[in-house]
């Protein structure tokens, strides 16, 4: 088993707008998760940093600014899904025996845009955006503004927007603005987004990037850091920090299949993928979706929202679900959105609110969870909390979807 007992999330910024760099976000991440666990740096026994706009060894310079202790340091890259497979890594190291309590330390300082430095190479994900052409996307740049990198992730998305348009019919543009406005309206309340005032649904859909995404339903790249730390039954033990555990209980890593290459776009963007975690993550922890209460989803675009959805097991029919849902008041004076009467998605405002500096998100999805079940998560709680899920995804390809819930430690003395 592995628990996470401490977590850490800087400020997000619009890139360019704050004087920092990636040690700083490190550092101040990092030192808010080891206070949130109430232990020292030298407590922690290995590092896994995640990144991906930085050369190698970013993450010992991070991690050296808490401390120099000699411990082993990995650093992992997985296109937006970093931040999550550093949560993996980290977890597997503990759950093995390798390790009683690693560190997840995931960073980014970002350009106005995606981008790809090593041109001179084959693009890791030439494979995905050649196919994307061959089942129908019209090739070139979506706007001349944009480069080929940022072009051809907003088309892809679209593509997979307009298929799932033709598939269900009661889908209709203003429902991919309504998740954005959700999402919008959610991160008000979250003092670490990168944008904290909701703009109107007109001002959503008011600049097309490739219909149907409009620029206020796409996640904008934001600098920032975050932090987990990882441990197990003994280090909870050792340290008393039962109040502060959450467990994993289940976790999957899902890379491109023979679906992905397929005649769909929705599965070239990673729904097969996300259901496939989604399944196993079921199978192994004995939960069910409706066991769900909260979630942090993979929102890079609204549309990619609403399809995670019917991937993740919540619903067949994601339109009529998210339709179905209400606002509710919880009882520290937020308002949350209720999905088909039941989940709440991405309280913290998802990636459309908070930002999207990419070796950082998936841990701070994570830590939003955390502080969800803790009860600890201020106007965004989701009262009564007990199970979370979260998905994370890069294209290139890997998804990873984690399920969380508080432990209940009976005795306590014999862990």
């Amino acid at each position: 088993m592995a628990y996470v007992i401490g977590v850490g999330v800087t400020k997000f910024e619009k890139p360019l707008t704050r004087e920092w760099d990636y040690p700083d976000m490190g550092r101040e991440s990092g030192t808010q998760a080891l206070a949130d666990a109430g232990i020292r740096y030298d407590d922690v026994e290995a590092v896994v940093a995640s990144y991906c706009y930085g050369e190698p060894t970013c993450g010992q310079r991070a991690a050296y600014e808490l401390g120099l202790t000699g411990v082993p340091i990995f650093n992992t890259n997985n296109n937006c899904s970093s931040g999550s497979s550093a949560l993996m890594l980290a977890k597997q190291l503990v759950a093995s025996g390798t390790y009683n309590c690693v560190m997840a330390l995931g960073f980014e300082k970002m350009e106005r845009g995606l981008s790809e430095k090593y041109t001179e190479k084959i693009s890791p994900v030439k494979r995905h955006m050649d196919h994307m052409v061959d089942i129908g996307a019209k090739p070139g740049l979506i706007k001349p503004q944009f480069n080929t990198m940022t072009s051809d992730v907003i088309k892809l998305f679209a593509y997979a927007a307009r298929e799932y348009m033709e598939k269900n019919k009661n889908c209709q543009l203003n429902d991919f603005v309504n998740v954005a406005y959700k999402n919008r309206k959610q991160g008000e309340q979250n003092p670490s987004a990168c944008f904290q005032k909701a703009p109107s649904k007109q001002k959503i859909r008011d600049r097309e990037l490739c219909h149907p995404i409009y620029s206020g339903m796409a996640a904008p790249t934001a600098d920032g850091g975050a932090c987990v730390i990882v441990c197990n039954q003994a280090f909870i033990q050792k340290h008393a920090l039962y109040a502060r555990a959450v467990e994993i209980v289940a976790q999957h890593m899902v890379t491109d299949m023979p679906t992905s290459f397929g005649r769909s776009f929705i599965d070239l963007s990673g729904f097969s993928m996300a259901k496939r975690g989604a399944d196993k993550c079921y199978r192994d922890s004995g939960l069910k979706p409706t066991d769900v209460d909260v979630l942090e989803v993979h929102d890079c675009f609204s549309c990619n929202e609403l399809l995670m959805y019917e991937a993740l097991g919540l619903t067949d029919d994601a339109v009529h679900a998210f339709n179905s849902g209400i606002w509710r008041r919880n009882n520290n004076g937020g308002s949350l959105y209720h999905i088909a009467d039941k989940w709440v998605v991405n309280p913290s405002g998802g990636l459309e609110s908070k930002g999207h500096p990419i070796g950082a998100t998936g841990l701070a999805q994570c830590a939003e969870l955390v502080m969800q079940l803790r009860g600890e998560a201020g106007k965004r709680q989701v009262d009564g909390a007990k199970v979370a899920m979260q998905h994370n995804f890069g294209i290139g390809g890997a998804a990873v979807v984690t399920l969380y819930k508080k432990p209940e430690f009976t005795h306590r003395s014999k862990l």
